[in-house]
């Protein structure tokens, strides 16, 4: 046993380790200062809110950037002002996602009452399985997903924050399957007949890992064809259903998409929910793109039927602004949960504590230690409410329509469908050189590498960050995929730049 020197003088080399080393011991308001200097350098990078005469990257290629950035680590510790440098220079040379003109990805700039909620959860760097080590953090998050629970219409269920969409999914075939053999759980595989999920050929590509990494097998995960507009085909997967079950095989779960990755299509929920009734199979809606849109009482109707929905992925860090990373999974069933993922680790899950031990939401995750991502949507929400959360996303969607509405019949623009249901547009830009031209496959070739090259000059200049893609299974050669988010709000102007800029740029391509 320690005596009580042994007890001070282990007091206070813990203090001097925390204040800056034994030996070395600093004032602990030495922290707030090297903070501060971060956040004026933050405020001087305009790295949260650059101007929109700003670039949005300063382009470099790997071994250049390699060339320019400290990355080297050191023996001996660097002054703070060496730090604050190397941190500069990381700014300097990172895509500024806050950017008015990042239009880049299915996320863009970040909410200020979401990153200050990531301020203070990762300065309190508590974790999320027991209320006894984040008492207020546990009761955050469960407000939180009692609201976004009830917006889904699965009033009575249960939920938890994951880390992203992918793990998200997955989790809903976890549950899925559990629910269909309990005995997977203990017994594996071999104790189930060869298990096959549904998924469209739209869908995210999460399915397919999630079907590799949980044992069923890509081959397993059925794609489902989709109409010309990206949503899936009810016909199609009662086909699909229907050939699985003649080879002797036990199809168990649905995946229908909420807002696809491209298109951002919606599928056809009541369809979907009827089959999946009839066939006895569990429907999860991956919504992590499109579940925004609950929140607007104007654009929410592509989402009627979600509620009929088994489980639901969805992201407030895509569309929404949310820091990355913020991603709820939510179930209809309660328990089930707790059911299918429970291991009752004794030294965390004590059944003996002092209070009341339902709070404590570990053992309903995959994981042990698990970051507090509720805290900022709940900021947000506190922030802005319901009405100011369906405005930023209003915004959202009447910008990316008045883009939509301002190509469709301007030269050398195609839209690559007729209408959009969330904020992607996808279109080819025809170049001058290509226009008026019989469109043969040698024409369509040429088309296809022209977005890549706009793209390449934009984001070399710093100008611009729009995406593009192909869709392979559908024959469609490469095109430009706008896609606009809450944060930071759009304006039509935005939209208008971004239309002068491709033309600005393409205007000598063949």
């Amino acid at each position: 046993m320690l005596q009580p020197s042994c007890v001070h003088c282990c007091h206070i080399s813990i203090v001097a380790m925390a204040e800056g080393g034994c030996g070395e011991s600093q004032k602990p308001a030495t922290v707030f200062d090297f903070l501060s200097k971060i956040v004026r350098l933050l405020q001087d990078e305009e790295a949260l809110q650059p101007r929109r005469n700003d670039q949005v990257v300063q382009f470099q290629h790997p071994r250049e950037l390699q060339e320019l950035l400290p990355l080297a680590l050191n023996k001996d510790p660097l002054p703070d002002d060496d730090i604050v440098e190397a941190c500069r220079q990381v700014i300097k040379y990172s895509v500024k996602t806050n950017h008015p003109y990042f239009f880049n990805q299915l996320y863009g700039g970040v909410d200020m009452y979401g990153l200050a909620g990531t301020w203070i959860s990762e300065s309190l760097n508590t974790n999320q399985y027991t209320f006894e080590v984040g008492p207020a953090f546990t009761l955050v998050e469960h407000a939180v997903l009692t609201h976004t629970l009830n917006m889904f219409g699965l009033a009575n269920g249960d939920g938890i924050f994951c880390p992203g969409g992918s793990i998200s999914n997955m989790y809903g075939i976890v549950l899925a399957r559990y629910k269909k053999v309990p005995d997977i759980k203990t017994k594996g595989l071999s104790s189930a007949p060869p298990l096959v999920a549904f998924t469209s050929d739209d869908g995210h590509y999460s399915m397919l890992k999630a079907a590799h990494w949980l044992g069923l097998g890509t081959d397993n995960m059925i794609k489902v064809k989709s109409d010309n507009e990206g949503r899936m085909i009810p016909s199609e997967l009662v086909a699909c259903i229907q050939k699985a079950l003649k080879a002797g095989k036990q199809p168990f779960f649905v995946n229908a998409t909420a807002g696809t990755t491209v298109l951002g299509a919606f599928d056809p929920f009541e369809a979907l929910a009827d089959i999946c009734t009839e066939y006895h199979l569990w429907l999860h809606v991956d919504a992590c793109w499109g579940g925004s849109l609950m929140l607007s009482k104007k654009f929410s109707s592509v989402l009627k039927g979600i509620s009929r929905a088994d489980s639901i992925s969805w992201n407030p860090h895509k569309m929404l602004g949310a820091p990355l990373q913020c991603s709820a999974f939510l179930v209809r069933e309660k328990g089930l949960l707790h059911h299918s993922n429970a291991a009752a680790a004794h030294y965390l899950f004590q059944q003996d504590k002092f209070y009341d031990i339902s709070y404590d939401t570990g053992d309903k995750s995959v994981q042990c230690g698990r970051k507090v991502d509720a805290l900022k949507l709940w900021l947000m929400w506190k922030a802005r409410g319901d009405s100011g959360l369906e405005k930023v996303v209003d915004n959202a969607m009447e910008c990316a329509r008045y883009f939509c509405d301002r190509i469709r019949n301007r030269p050398g623009f195609r839209l690559v469908i007729p209408e959009f249901q969330c904020t992607n547009t996808c279109f080819w830009y025809i170049p001058p050189r290509l226009r008026n031209q019989e469109e043969t496959p040698e024409w369509w070739e040429k088309v296809n590498s022209v977005a890549p090259k706009i793209k390449e000059r934009l984001v070399l200049a710093g100008c611009l960050m729009i995406g593009y893609t192909p869709l392979s299974h559908k024959g469609i050669k490469n095109f430009f995929r706008m896609v606009v988010t809450c944060q930071p709000p759009a304006t039509v102007e935005d939209m208008d730049y971004v239309i002068e800029k491709i033309e600005e740029y393409a205007i000598d391509i063949v």
